[in-house]
């Protein structure tokens, strides 16, 4: 429901609400606002159109939950063992005694709200929740007044809704197990009963428990009257979303809104299967970018456009074939997820954290496009600067204050960017280094390029934005100094 004109104008006048839409797995190249020309995100593109689209943004991480991690924390998630991609049953990841982007909204007086995807644990230790109670800790613990989030991923167990801390829709009389280690006597899987398995089968992996017709990773037992509808989820969390703002319209919010579309399994709703061309992947970016028209035609209704901050990112570069058969690859066509770079996600080139990144506040900042550089994990000491917020001295030991470059006001940036794919590299906007590696150089499942080398590797990426040729043997003294760099963070705290 509308604000009344009066509490719309007493709304204006006090701190800006903040949403941060968190994409899975988009890609540079995903989004027509990017130059994209096979695929049309028409309300992605008019949030573009009201603020900033930065060119050179990167995510810590080529993989979701150090990424997240980092976003909320305002820390290196490598500087931490178990930051990892997070099993479905994995125990909470940001700790209750860590502050987090959450905390600092909170203690400011915002209303604060965790919407969608996870995947950053719950409870206390790994495998031990009880997913038929209150689930602790949990997102209350870590800054948020209200969550209704996916336990973990899509293509994990246990596929249900937790609001609150609480599963959505559980019958106490079948209660929810789950297994990351065997699985259930009598309960079927992907690999046991492939018949079972009517909406997608799994191209590698994701051979274990069936929910709704796809097999998932991880085991799980009960629970049936809780289980998710995949082609409802974005719905689901749209309207989750929606409302929570609707309920704070006349009170400063900030909510944290992380989709699950792009991230497979794709099951997009019926009402947006085939129109992209290019099959569930296609689609669902499609629903990913109606998804964001649903939040910004509630924001136009409630007069809350011109004062509210709207930041789109992604969590990571794109991936086409993670896992199922669902023609992603065959029908991709002329479509470049990566956009003109190269990797994807779990990769050290730059296609696995060069995302897509707009920001729009049409009260405070100018219209444009901003080559400059930033990470992801600035977030944190830029919108606790915008607060006017005490951070503990401990807190966000990696974030820098990046408002006036939020904001328009400086082209410059930061001095030097942080990526996490296995190894790490380091670049300047300019040159990007990426340090030796035993690991594999390349994912036969996902068909990535994983960037890694047992060599130094120096690229002048500015021109070089495929990363063809390496310059570690023409430019040693650029390869030592950013390798310096680099071994510095690597001992900060």
């Amino acid at each position: 429901m509308a604000l009344p004109s009066t509490e719309a104008a007493a709304q204006t006048s006090q701190r800006p609400n903040v949403i941060f839409i968190l994409a899975d797995d988009v890609g540079y190249g995903d989004l027509s606002c990017y130059g994209e020309k096979t695929v049309k995100t028409p309300n992605v593109e008019v949030l573009a159109s009201r603020g900033i689209r930065f060119t050179d943004a990167h995510a810590v991480a080529a993989t979701s939950t150090p990424s997240r991690y980092s976003i909320l924390t305002g820390e290196y998630a490598w500087r931490r063992p178990d930051t990892g991609v997070a099993p479905g049953d994995a125990g909470m990841i940001i700790k209750p005694e860590q502050v987090t982007l959450a905390d600092i909204f909170k203690n400011a007086g915002y209303k604060t709200a965790a919407v969608g995807k996870w995947h950053l644990g719950l409870g206390n230790e790994t495998g031990k929740q009880d997913w038929n109670n209150l689930i602790t800790p949990g997102l209350a613990d870590i800054g948020f007044d209200y969550s209704y989030i996916m336990a973990a991923t899509g293509d994990r167990v246990p596929c249900v809704f937790v609001e609150n801390q609480r599963v959505v829709n559980l019958d106490p009389n079948d209660p929810i197990q789950v297994s990351y280690s065997a699985p259930f006597a009598g309960e079927p899987t992907g690999k046991t009963h492939p018949e079972l398995l009517t909406v997608q089968r799994p191209s590698h992996g994701h051979d274990q428990a069936v929910v709704n017709g796809i097999s998932r990773i991880g085991y799980m037992k009960g629970g049936r009257s809780a289980l998710w509808n995949d082609q409802y989820i974005a719905d689901s969390i749209t309207a989750k979303a929606v409302k929570f703002i609707e309920e704070n319209s006349n009170h400063p919010f900030f909510l944290y809104f992380a989709t699950n579309d792009i991230h497979v399994p794709r099951v997009p709703h019926p009402r947006f299967v085939g129109k992209s061309g290019m099959g569930p992947r296609g689609d669902a970016i499609l629903e990913f970018d109606w998804s964001v028209g649903e939040l910004m035609k509630n924001l136009d209704k409630l007069g809350l456009t011109e004062n509210t901050i709207v930041v789109l990112t992604s969590d990571n570069g794109p991936v086409v074939d993670d896992g199922y058969q669902d023609q992603a690859v065959e029908l991709l066509g002329k479509h470049r997820p990566w956009g003109p770079f190269r990797g994807g996600k779990y990769s050290n080139f730059e296609a696995g954290t060069r995302i897509p990144f707009l920001i729009s506040w049409p009260d405070k900042v100018k219209k444009g496009v901003s080559n400059a550089l930033i990470s992801q994990v600035d977030l944190f000491a830029s919108f606790a600067n915008l607060l006017d917020a005490k951070v503990d001295g401990n807190a966000a030991p990696d974030s820098k204050n990046l408002l006036p470059v939020l904001l328009g006001k400086d082209k410059n940036g930061r001095e030097y960017v942080i990526e996490q794919a296995g190894a790490l590299s380091i670049t300047t906007g300019e040159w990007k280094y990426i340090e030796p590696s035993n690991r594999n150089t390349y994912d036969k499942y996902t068909n990535t390029e994983l960037g890694n080398s047992k060599e130094p590797q120096l690229y002048k990426i500015k021109k070089d934005r495929e990363e063809k040729t390496n310059l570690a043997s023409q430019h040693p003294d650029k390869v030592e100094t950013l390798g310096k760099l680099l071994n510095a963070e690597k001992v900060k705290r």
